[in-house]
């Protein structure tokens, strides 16, 4: 216990003298040891390794700082722990054994898979995809095709924004997006694709769930104290519950097929080297 105490005791001497900016930068400039605890040093030139060229002196002296102390305190530990466990506390030999294993297995898996996957997706096979897991698609939200204005509620512009951008024709859609860009202090289509009402209701700084409960007539609208309106029209919308168009499930399809291609390749290797070693007499079972 003692013994823990006083280690402790080192860390409220060790850390602290190693916190100041002057000493850091110093020690950054000297090709030598920057900080030593007990028999362990740690050299500027590891430390200059882990300082990203061109970052400002300032940065980089904060960043050394924080891996000082990092350092410092694993080395106190580390001294901590060689002192109280036992020597088979301390015998991690057949740990270090199966993570090497286990990252050998992975990175050969890695480039095997590398090598052979085919990672395109055709709009076919997309579609298929789609057709036969609809249950996969269930919408957790809703889903919307939008556009948002933030805008001085007093700006001449918002009464034929407001006109405009619920518009069904395609002209006054396109004068609605040249007006809000040269009108509003912030403009962001999504008409032709499909978000998550989430991502809208960031741009208003509340939740998904107040903000589709504020939709009335398609519209959003919040004021704030400032006078500025943050003002959305959304022209589609899909709830929870049900499924999600394709369109908006294209990257995740994608990702499935790939994974899927990814696991066949790999219990295909799997099967391979088993079948393999059995035929040259390297696997036998008694």
């Amino acid at each position: 216990m003692k013994r823990i105490v006083h280690t402790i005791a080192i860390i409220g001497i060790v850390l602290p003298a190693l916190v100041s900016c002057r000493a850091i930068s110093s020690l950054l400039s000297d090709d030598e040891a920057v900080a030593e605890v007990g028999t362990a040093k740690l050299y500027r030139s590891e430390l200059n390794a882990l300082i990203p060229k061109g970052m400002n002196p300032d940065d980089s002296v904060l960043l050394a700082k924080r891996y000082i102390n990092t350092w410092a305190l694993d080395q106190v530990f580390l001294t901590i722990a060689e002192q109280q466990l036992s020597k088979s506390e301390k015998d991690v030999s057949k740990e270090l054994e199966d993570y090497r294993k286990s990252l050998l297995k992975y990175r050969y898996e890695q480039l095997y898979v590398n090598e052979r996957l085919d990672t395109s997706v055709s709009e076919d096979r997309i579609e298929a995809y789609f057709e036969a897991n609809p249950n996969k698609f269930e919408l957790q939200r809703p889903v919307v095709k939008a556009r948002y204005l933030r805008i001085a509620s007093d700006s001449p512009a918002l009464p034929k924004l407001r006109k405009k951008m619920s518009s069904d024709d395609v002209q006054d859609l396109v004068d609605a997006d040249s007006l809000a860009y040269s009108s509003a202090l912030k403009f962001t289509t999504w008409g032709d694709r499909w978000i998550d009402v989430a991502v809208l209701a960031g741009e208003f700084g509340t939740d998904h769930v107040s903000l589709t409960s504020s939709i009335k007539s398609g519209w959003v609208e919040m004021q704030d104290s400032t006078g500025v309106m943050n003002l959305a029209y959304i022209s589609e919308i899909i709830r929870a519950g049900r499924t999600a168009p394709m369109e908006y499930c294209v990257p995740q399809i994608k990702d499935m097929i790939i994974s899927a291609r990814k696991q066949a390749l790999i219990t295909g290797l799997e099967q391979d080297l088993l079948k393999d070693a059995r035929e040259k007499g390297q696997f036998v079972i008694f």
